[in-house]
């Protein structure tokens, strides 16, 4: 069922946003804010708009990318290089509460769209700046991508197989947890602008959540001089944690984190000396004997059939989960019934494109995907005309689209 059928009112319903930043973590932290209602905005380039939409696969020329992170947005054409796009900005901040910009730094100074400039306009604007090494520091001025997050934030150096090159994700992990640590944070600005009446500049980089996410990598080297060294999916500090191969030439994922959860999973796989063996006693004798137990665990695990492992281990209370890839994750039925995966109605695409819902579940207001990432300007006459009031003439003859 679509979710584009009548909603309640949402939690950020009247939070007005203006989107002017490009390629993934600045849109994904706007995009989370729509989804919870906020009107967002989205100021692209005339002719070509944001590269995001030139990023992936598409269908039919249109970038199926961009219509799931710019979901939910307006889009207006503005050319910041130019007066007129200047003055676009300005227009649509007079009455924004939150700005997202994720330009090197200076260059909204250059362009003459700096917070100084923007304040006096809206003394409670709150504006995000979000780039690759933030505004301060010896590589503040470095261009800086998702990618060099992964390796710069320590990431891609612990991930892999030991004497084997460090690995990136398969996906934009650095940019996308820079846009929840963004949205997050647009939600904490936003909260003292409420006792206090005046905007801020939020600025951080985007290796800075990752960072964070990365474990006690800080407190193990400052306390005890430990570097994190490659080492498969086994974790230093729980085990058994791995992906394990079954029968049927699948795989499963499975964590023994807790001391009882361990003693189930043996009791399902029928090892029960695993329990009792000196090695592996406590999480930390695991720890220490991680690459023996989970040599043990294989041999037992390779007996059963994915489906049937799963089975098994839910008789038991045992926890283990399939590594699926994204064809089961579309058939499972637990991600059908929590509505995971949604149906949304897509004039540019000529009918529906099926996205990852939003999440979060609220009892009584909800998010929800109105409508998939817009056509290029689409929202062009509604708001540079009639909400800011550009003349026709002056959008017409610097070659931007009003229908």
């Amino acid at each position: 069922m679509s979710q584009q059928a009548e909603m309640p009112a949402q939690p950020l319903a009247g939070v007005k946003v203006v989107d002017i930043a490009n390629f993934l973590a600045g849109p994904m932290a706007s995009m989370f804010l729509a989804d919870f209602g906020a009107d967002v905005t989205k100021v692209e380039r005339p002719g070509t708009g944001d590269e995001l939409r030139f990023w992936g696969n598409n269908k039919d020329g249109v970038g199926l990318m961009y219509k799931l992170v710019n979901r939910n947005k307006r889009s207006v054409t503005g050319d910041l290089r130019t007066p007129l796009g200047v003055d676009i900005v300005k227009g649509l901040v007079k009455d924004a509460d939150i700005i997202v910009e994720n330009y090197r730094k200076g260059t909204l100074e250059r362009w003459g769209l700096g917070y100084d400039v923007l304040s006096k306009i809206n003394p409670g604007l709150i504006m995000i700046r979000l780039t690759g090494f933030g505004q301060t520091g010896p590589n503040s001025h470095r261009p800086g991508f998702g990618t060099l997050a992964e390796g710069y934030a320590g990431y891609a150096y612990i991930t892999g197989y030991p004497a084997r090159p460090p690995l990136l994700p398969g996906f934009g992990l650095a940019d996308d947890t820079a846009g929840l640590m963004g949205a997050f944070l647009a939600m904490v600005a936003l909260r003292e602008k409420a006792q206090s009446g005046k905007g801020q500049v939020v600025d951080f980089a985007i290796y800075e959540p990752l960072f964070t996410l990365l474990g006690p990598q800080v407190v193990d080297y400052d306390q005890l001089g430990l570097i994190q060294e490659r080492n498969g999916s086994q974790l230093p500090f729980t085990a058994p944690r791995n992906t394990y191969h079954t029968r049927d030439d699948k795989w499963v994922s499975i964590s023994g984190s807790a001391q009882s959860t361990f003693e189930r999973m043996c009791d399902a796989l029928d090892v029960p000396d695993l329990v009792s063996d000196a090695r592996f006693v406590d999480n930390r004798l695991r720890i220490q004997n991680a690459s023996a137990l989970d040599e043990a665990l294989q041999a037992a695990i390779h007996r059963f059939d994915r489906d049937d492992l799963i089975a098994l281990f839910d008789k038991f209370d045992a926890a283990a989960a399939p590594c699926n890839n994204i064809a089961e994750i579309f058939a499972d039925e637990h991600v059908k019934a929590r509505e995971n995966i949604v149906p949304i109605e897509d004039d540019e695409l000529g009918g529906p494109i099926r996205m990852q819902n939003v999440v979060g579940k609220f009892s009584r207001t909800p998010g929800g995907i109105r409508h998939a990432g817009p056509k290029l300007g689409s929202s062009n006459r509604q708001i540079l005309v009639e909400q800011l009031g550009i003349d026709e003439a002056r959008l017409k003859e610097a070659g931007y689209e009003l229908d």
